[in-house]
C-alpha cells in the first residue's frame, strides 16, 4: 500500500480550501492537524476534518513540531512566512511554504544560510508553473518552436481593487504584513514565470505606484493610508539575452485573474493565459511572408498538479520545473530589487549578493 502523508495545515483563510482539496484530488495527503491564530477559524475548519482539540494549534510552532505530522503546508499572510520557514527548517521537516518567499529580502538571507545548513525538501507556492498552458509554452520555447527568444512580456491584472467597487483596507494593505503591495502578490508570480520560462534576472528598472491612496476602514469607516503599491510595472534584462516588460495591478476592471506572458522569438511568437489554461496560441511564418495563427490544444504531459510534484519531492524524487527553496530566495531577491530601483530612480543589477552559496546548489 502507497504511503498516506500526513500533513500539517497553517493558515485556515480562503486559500486554505484550495490547498486542502488540491490534497483531496491526488489522494495521498490527510491533514492531520491544523493552525490558526483565529479560534473560530480553528474550531470550524478543525470540526470539518474531524479533529481533536489536541489537534488544533494556535501555535504553529507546536504543530511543527508535532510527532505525527510528516510535512507542513503553510498559507498565511506575508509576515509570518519567515518565521515558519525557519521552524519548519529547525524541525527538519518538509514543507510547502506560500509566496512570496518572505516579507521582505531581509528574512530571506538568515533564512539561506539555514537552509544551507539544514536542508528540507521544500517547495514554494508558485502555482502558475502549473497552468497548462504556461507549462507548453515552455516545452514549446525550450523545443526552438519560435527560435532564440528576443523579448517578451508578462502581465498579471486583478480587477478586485478598482474605485468602483469600494474596496476597503485590508491586510494585502498593510505594509507591516505585506512588505509590498501587487508587486509581492501577484508580482511574485510574474517574477517566477520569467525564471521558469528564461531564467535568472541580470538587470531591471521598475516603478511602482498606488493609484487610491486611502481606502476605508471597514469597521470605522474613516480613510487609512495605503503604503504600498497597487501597481507595479518594470523592464529586465535576463541572463540569457532576453528582454522583457512587466506589469501588475489589482485595479484593472474587468480583469477577474488575469495572468499571461506573450514570447517573441526570431521565427514567431507564443502567447499563453489563465483565460485560456489548456491552449497556447502560435504565430509563425509557415511560407515566405505568409503568417499563421494557430491555436494549440495542451498535451496531456503538461497537466502536472502541484501536489503530484510535492508528493514526489516527499518520496525523495525530482521534478522538472517545481519550485524549490532556491525558487523562493531567488524570486526575493528579484522583488527587493524592484523596490531599489523604484526608490533610487535606478537600474539594479542582479544577484544583489552575488554568486554565493546557493549557485552551487542549484
Amino acid at each position: 500500500m502507497k504511503r498516506e502523508y500526513r500533513i500539517g495545515l497553517i493558515g485556515l483563510g480562503g486559500m486554505a480550501r484550495e490547498h486542502i482539496h488540491w490534497m483531496d484530488a491526488v489522494g495521498r495527503f490527510r491533514v492531520v492537524a491544523v493552525s490558526d491564530v483565529d479560534a473560530e477559524a480553528l474550531a470550524n475548519v478543525g470540526g470539518r476534518l474531524g479533529l481533536g482539540e489536541e489537534k488544533r494549534y494556535s501555535d504553529f510552532v507546536r504543530l511543527i513540531d508535532d510527532p505525527d505530522v510528516d510535512a507542513i503546508v503553510s498559507v498565511t499572510p506575508n509576515h509570518v512566512h519567515a518565521d515558519i520557514v525557519r521552524a519548519c527548517l529547525l524541525a527538519g521537516k518538509p514543507f510547502l511554504a506560500e509566496k512570496p518567499f518572505t516579507r521582505v529580502f531581509e528574512e530571506a538571507v538568515p533564512l539561506l544560510e539555514l537552509y544551507e545548513r539544514r536542508p528540507v525538501p521544500a517547495m514554494i507556492g508558485f502555482t502558475y508553473r502549473y497552468t497548462p498552458a504556461f507549462r507548453y509554452a515552455r516545452e514549446l520555447v525550450r523545443g526552438g518552436a519560435i527560435g532564440a527568444v528576443r523579448s517578451f512580456s508578462i502581465q498579471y491584472l486583478q480587477g478586485w481593487g478598482s474605485a468602483i467597487y469600494d474596496t476597503p483596507y485590508l491586510w494585502r494593505y498593510n505594509k507591516e504584513i505585506t512588505g509590498t503591495g501587487a508587486l509581492g502578490d501577484l508580482g511574485s508570480h510574474m517574477i517566477d514565470m520569467a525564471r521558469y520560462l528564461f531564467g535568472e534576472f541580470e538587470e531591471l528598472t521598475a516603478m511602482l505606484h498606488t493609484i487610491i491612496p486611502e481606502r476605508r476602514d471597514p469597521s470605522s469607516g474613516k480613510p487609512v493610508r495605503v503604503e504600498v503599491d497597487d501597481f507595479a510595472s518594470f523592464g529586465a534584462r535576463m541572463a540569457d539575452g532576453s528582454v522583457g516588460v512587466f506589469q501588475t495591478t489589482r485595479n484593472a476592471v474587468g480583469s477577474g485573474n488575469q495572468h499571461e506572458v506573450s514570447i517573441y522569438g526570431d521565427r514567431g511568437t507564443i502567447h499563453a493565459s489563465t483565460l485560456d489554461p489548456d491552449r497556447v496560441v502560435r504565430i509563425r511564418e509557415e511560407a515566405p511572408g505568409q503568417l499563421a495563427r494557430t491555436t494549440l490544444e495542451v498535451p496531456n504531459r503538461c497537466k502536472t498538479k502541484q501536489y503530484e510534484d510535492f508528493l514526489a519531492l516527499l518520496e525523495g524524487g525530482t521534478a522538472d520545473g517545481l519550485p524549490g527553496f532556491l525558487d523562493g530566495f531567488r524570486n526575493q531577491e528579484v522583488l527587493d530589487a524592484v523596490v531599489r530601483s523604484h526608490v533610487t530612480k535606478r537600474a539594479v543589477r542582479l544577484p544583489l549578493l552575488g554568486r554565493h552559496e546557493a549557485d552551487r546548489q542549484q
